[in-house]
Parts: C-alpha cells; structure tokens; sequence
C-alpha cells in the first residue's frame, strides 16, 4: 500500500475512546513500521547498554539476552496496541509489574529501568522522524504516533512502580515480622538458643552484636487532646512512633513499647537512643549477653513502673544500673510489708507525727555509723535533739539496735518504705 493510500485510510481510523490516542493512528500505520522494529531494538539495546552503566555488561551472555528481551517486548507490545487500540491492556500491565517486582527483589532501584524506558522512546522517536524525513512515512503521523509513544511509555513506568512498590512494601512486611519475631527471640524465658537467634537474625538482615541492652517505653498510639498532659505533669505523647535507626529493633505495638539497643555502650549509641525517644519516658535495662534479653526486659520494665509510681526520678531515660539498690528493694512490695512487721512495728506505738521523725532519725543513725553529729547534719537539727530521739528508739527497740542482723534489715525497711513513698534518698544508692 503506498503512501496516498495509507493517508486515505485516515478517513476510516477508530475513533473510540477506549483506545485513546492509539485510535488516532492509521489503522495499517503499524504494518508499516513492523520491518523497521528490528533495527530499532537493536539501535534502542546499544544505546541502554553504551548511556546506562548498569546495563553495561557485554560479559554477560544472559544478562545482555534479558535486556534484548525486554526492549523487544517493550517494542512488541507497542505494535500490538496500534493494530488493536481496544485491546485489553491488563495482561500487558500485569507483565511489567512482575518486572517491577522483579527489580525490587533483586534489590535494584527502578532508576536504571525508568532510564532505558526514556531512552528507549527516545530513539524510537527518532527513528520515526527519520523514516518521515526518507518520505517512508507521512509527516502528519507525527503527532499521534508520538502521543501514542509516550503513553504507552508513561503506562509501562507505571506498571512497572507498582509492581516495584508492591515488592518493596511486601519484603518491607515480612522483614519487619521477622524483627518482631527476633525481639520476642532476644526476649524470650527461657532464653533461646545461639544458632536459633542466629538464624533468625540473618532473615532480619540483623548484624548480630556482641551484647545488648533492651529498653521499656512508655508510648501510647493515640493522642490526647492538646490540653492534656500526662502523669507527673509531663507533656502528651505524640501520635507518631519515633524514627529508629535501623539496627535496633523495634516494637511499638505492645505496653510497654520495647527498643533493643546493639552493642549499647558503643560509639554514638547514646545520641542514637536519646534521638529515638524523642522524649518519650523509657527506662533503659542492664548490658547483657544476646541470650539474657529478657532480664534487661524485666529490670527495664520493672524502673518504668517505678518512674510511673514517683518512686524513681522522671527523666527522659532511667537507667537501670544507676538505681540497682531500688530496684532490689522494690522488687516485692510483700516481702517490704512482711519485713517492716517484724523489725519495725515497735514504732507503732507512737503517733504518726513522732513515729516518721523517729523512722527518719533510726534510717540516718544506722546509714551514718551511729555517728549522732552526722545524723544531726543530715536532718539540720541539733545534735541534742538526736540524742533525745535515740534514747526514744532505745526504749522502743530495746536490745535490736545492738544486733547487726536487726540493724540490717531495719535499714533495708525503713529505706524501702522511703523509696515507697517517692521520696528521694539524700544518700546515693
């Protein structure tokens, strides 16, 4: 068919909708252009493999028989939807999105592929022009072929980055189950065994390291009104979860929240974690070995509730190692009651207002040696006065203050009972 005949065709083009600016084009334009595809995919194959140095691998036999594939499919598909504007274009769309998650699974950017879909119209466009220059086409196929090109262009990138993005979201996914499931692994009591944490930590894509600390936060996923505050006056919780670097570990779906901190005491961890919370309240537990987890869990946990009760100071972060001695005291409120009963109900004789006077005095007398001056700086009364409120005690406890083991675990009451009632200690622990 020659030239005036295939311009006359244009009388007779679909004009439906449905094949957008497919329907424009001649309906033989496609038969004309076939025997020129060839050169141009092997023109559009030597420029991706000459422009784009990721597809530059003349080595690689198989590599190079991907991308002549892909461009002559690309090419292929193109002709197809000139002779058939209406055709369904899903199966076509379903393809490249398998190449898009293709990409994403072989842990590639789609920058490279987006690329050599730009080029790859480009010299097709160019290829078209000069066969329009050589009188082989009619110049007013121009506009719609090139309409048409970038369409078909602009759908396959589209297909393509859902695709990639539908991998990438799904692998994002599963990884962040198998962090989950590695911090309940770290966690977990009885502890699990070196190869299964191992394991694990290698489908996480989790550098293993040679110790760690977990912390207990305080996060709640809803905010409350602008107004509100949280308790001990602190300010309300933000909606979003804070920003974790990527080599802890992270779950923020559970109370309290947990953080598993690699290698705590290295280089530029302590910015990390202070960056992490972004002042949410958190208690930090001891350093331990990967397979001790869940007793930094349990101490971290165990401060947090003593922040939450006013026991411990309300800082950013409690560490768990600078309060040891609380902890040990406060570990079970029972066995406090049951050891005041014993060593320390000789007090309830006496009024509430002299009786906390008299526990205050007993708590500094044993702390300080029996030193009575030393008493008096503490409490900032006269020695005299500390004289008179022993003498008391003397005849409230009788032969217990001269026994060590009373005395021990007088103190540990009387200073457990302190801690209890959220007073800060003038001593350090």
């Amino acid at each position: 068919m020659g030239i005036v005949a295939l311009v006359s065709k244009r009388a007779a083009m679909v004009t439906d909708d449905g094949g957008g600016p497919f329907a424009e084009l001649p309906p033989d334009l496609h038969q004309h252009l076939r025997p020129f595809f060839a050169d141009i995919t092997e023109e559009v194959v030597r420029a991706i493999r000459t422009e784009i140095p990721e597809y530059a691998r003349p080595a690689d036999d198989t590599y190079m028989q991907g991308v002549h594939r892909g461009v002559d499919h690309a090419l292929r598909g193109f002709l197809e939807r000139m002779a058939k504007p209406d055709s369904d274009w899903e199966p076509v769309q379903e393809t490249y999105q398998r190449i898009g998650r293709g990409e994403a699974e072989e842990g590639r950017s789609l920058d490279s592929f987006q690329s050599a879909l730009r080029l790859g119209a480009r010299v097709t466009w160019r290829r078209v022009n000069a066969l329009v220059n050589a009188d082989l086409l009619p110049r007013n196929v121009l506009g719609a072929f090139g309409e048409a090109l970038f369409l078909h262009l602009d759908e396959m990138a589209a297909a393509t980055t859902a695709g990639y993005t539908e991998a990438r979201l799904h692998a994002a996914g599963e990884l962040q189950q198998r962090r989950m499931r590695l911090i309940d692994l770290l966690t977990a009591d009885p502890p699990a065994s070196a190869e299964a944490i191992a394991e694990l930590a290698h489908s996480a894509r989790w550098p293993l390291p040679k110790s760690l600390a977990v912390l207990a936060i305080d996060y709640a996923p809803r905010t409350p009104p602008p107004t509100a505050r949280g308790a001990l006056g602190r300010p309300a919780l933000p909606v979003r979860g804070p920003i974790v670097p990527p080599e802890f570990l992270a779950r923020f779906d559970v109370q309290p929240a947990v953080l598993v901190v690699p290698d705590p005491e290295g280089p530029g961890r302590a910015r990390a974690v202070a960056g992490a919370l972004q002042g949410l309240r958190a208690a930090m537990g001891p350093t331990v070995s990967l397979q001790e987890g869940a007793r930094s869990l349990r101490w971290a946990s165990e401060a947090l509730e003593l922040v939450r009760r006013g026991v411990l100071w309300d800082a950013e972060m409690v560490r768990c190692q600078d309060h040891l001695a609380t902890l040990l005291l406060l570990r079970d409120d029972a066995l406090v009651d049951a050891m005041a009963e014993r060593r320390l109900r000789p007090l309830e004789q006496v009024r509430p207002p002299q009786r906390e006077r008299l526990a205050e005095t007993l708590l500094s007398w044993l702390s300080s040696g029996h030193n009575a001056n030393e008493v008096a700086v503490r409490l900032a009364v006269h020695p005299q006065t500390v004289r008179y409120r022993m003498r008391q005690l003397d005849e409230l406890f009788g032969d217990q203050l001269q026994d060590p083991a009373a005395q021990f675990e007088m103190m540990l009451a009387l200073r457990a009972l302190q801690l209890r009632r959220g007073v800060r200690g003038a001593g350090a622990e």
